[in-house]
């Protein structure tokens, strides 16, 4: 078994990763809030910008500005299509299996290392039994997910 005192030291790196994956996508949200061009609120047909002062643009002129950028085309049809509810259930398969994968990826490590250290530390029955119960909900959790798609649908044409 380790010690417990290094079990705080390993999960700082867990930490600072979250921190930064919530700092990323707000800090641009912020930075996107702040420099974007805003409306003049003397005439509200111009825009200005914090990054170009003085080069404000009449945005009348560009009464397509509000439609759908299709890299330069005209835009064809309705922005909003309708998608086939088939493509729900292949996410929820490869959700399943993708996380499946992911746990039994690491159970696999797990295994290798403590192959690996020669049997230098005893594995007791209560851990073997463990990871047992383990891997047997993940692959149980798995199994009631394919269930839930075969359900809902009746067959799923791939």
């Amino acid at each position: 078994m380790r010690d417990l005192s290094t079990i705080p030291a390993d999960y700082l790196a867990v930490g600072l990763m979250a921190i930064v994956g919530f700092l990323f996508p707000f800090g641009g949200f912020l930075t996107s809030y702040f420099l974007r061009p805003t409306q003049d609120p003397n005439d509200p047909t111009k825009m200005r910008s914090i990054l170009i002062p003085g080069m404000e643009s009449d945005q009348s002129l560009y009464v397509r500005r509000l439609s759908t950028y299709e890299c330069g085309s005209d835009p064809v049809g309705d922005a909003r299509i309708e998608f086939h509810f088939q493509y729900y259930w292949y996410a929820i398969i490869f959700l399943v299996f993708d996380i499946a994968f992911m746990f039994l990826s690491f159970a696999g490590i797990l295994v290798t290392e403590a192959t690996a250290q020669g049997g230098s530390e005893v594995v007791t029955l209560e851990e073997v039994w463990g990871g047992l119960v383990t891997l047997t909900a993940i692959f149980g959790f798995m199994v009631l997910g394919v269930w839930y798609v075969f359900r809902k649908r009746g067959r799923i044409y791939i």
